[in-house]
């Protein structure tokens, strides 16, 4: 862009302080990675769409992090400690040096909090909405990465956290639910804006866990996967998902809204299937964590997934997640 710092202006005054020792300051075409003996690299990309994924007025660090962090959620869902990432834009023109400046921050934040580095990855231009891309690489001990495909007939469905909150964020966002205090719509907004990849948890699964995978699509969806991968059925009680106060409240005043809850996305919480056993483990866990670990559900011979209401009927559901085509 005209009287800005161009590409590789870009690239050194923003993106190089961010690389770590195998990303050689950016100055090559290609990084380099040593893995440990008896580990192996987990890998993951997703992109996100400005007014797909974001919306086009939200803060470029925010932005930033969410990217990343929805990629650490995919790791820590196969049990793995994240390390490094790659990082591709595509911005249009109007995103000035300002914009990506602010950007570049929200990752060095985050590259704190997480104790990861950029190893390197493309910048182009667009005509359209931005488009940016990130791929993450953890590592996990050689064999105790956690699949979706291990579920068995009689395992106890688990989830993270609380379910629902980025869907109600977004609605918030969108104007809804102007009769929540301000503290609660902030923290609502926060939840989509900002999720908490459950990196701590996820590695501590390894072991414990037999399939697991993190709620993105919506929580019924991703449990869809999980059985669709370990040729399994599900049976969920939505009295038993864990919402926060907020969205507790919301949905006694709408019953239809719990159900829409189970399936609105972007929860970025884990959501995972265990032995019976283990309830005492994950309790100890939660505890030592200070995360809710809630149990759901059970893992059955059929094939499809089922919520169930207080009575044991089944309960129709419109959409069990969000999808992308």
């Amino acid at each position: 862009m005209s009287g800005g710092l161009g590409e590789f202006g870009r690239i050194r005054r923003f993106f190089a302080p961010l690389a770590g020792p195998g990303g050689l300051q950016l100055r090559d075409d290609a990084a380099l990675i040593d893995c440990q003996p008896g580990k192996r690299l987990v890998v993951t990309v997703d992109a996100m769409v400005e007014g797909v994924h974001y919306l086009p007025d939200d803060p470029p660090d925010l932005v930033a992090r969410k990217l990343l962090r929805v990629n650490l959620s995919d790791l820590a869902a196969m049990g793995a400690v994240p390390r490094h990432y790659l990082l591709t834009t595509a911005l249009p023109v109007s995103f000035g040096d300002e914009w990506v400046a602010r950007f570049a921050e929200g990752l060095g934040q985050d590259q704190r909090v997480f104790g990861i580095h950029l190893l390197g990855g493309d910048s182009v231009a667009t005509t359209g909405p931005a488009v940016l891309s990130l791929t993450a690489i953890g590592e996990v001990d050689a064999g105790r990465e956690v699949r979706r495909s291990g579920a068995c007939a009689g395992d106890r469905i688990w989830v993270s956290g609380t379910i629902g909150d980025a869907f109600l964020g977004l609605a918030v966002l969108r104007g809804r639910y102007p009769q929540l205090a301000s503290e609660e719509r902030a923290a609502l907004i926060s939840r989509f804006q900002l999720p908490e990849p459950r990196t701590k948890l996820g590695p501590r699964l390894a072991g414990i866990a037999d399939a697991m995978c993190d709620v993105s699509d919506g929580l019924l969806a991703d449990l869809g996967h999980i059985c669709e991968a370990s040729g399994v059925g599900a049976e969920v009680a939505l009295a038993a998902l864990p919402l926060s106060a907020s969205a507790r409240r919301l949905a006694a005043a709408d019953p239809e809204l719990a159900v829409r809850l189970a399936s609105g996305g972007d929860d970025y919480e884990l959501l995972f299937t265990a032995s019976a056993g283990a309830s005492e483990t994950l309790g100890a866990l939660s505890a030592e964590l200070g995360l809710p670990i809630t149990e759901i559900g059970t893992i059955d011979k059929g094939s499809r997934v089922r919520l169930l209401d207080a009575h044991g009927n089944e309960l129709r559901v419109e959409a069990a997640g969000y999808r992308h085509f």
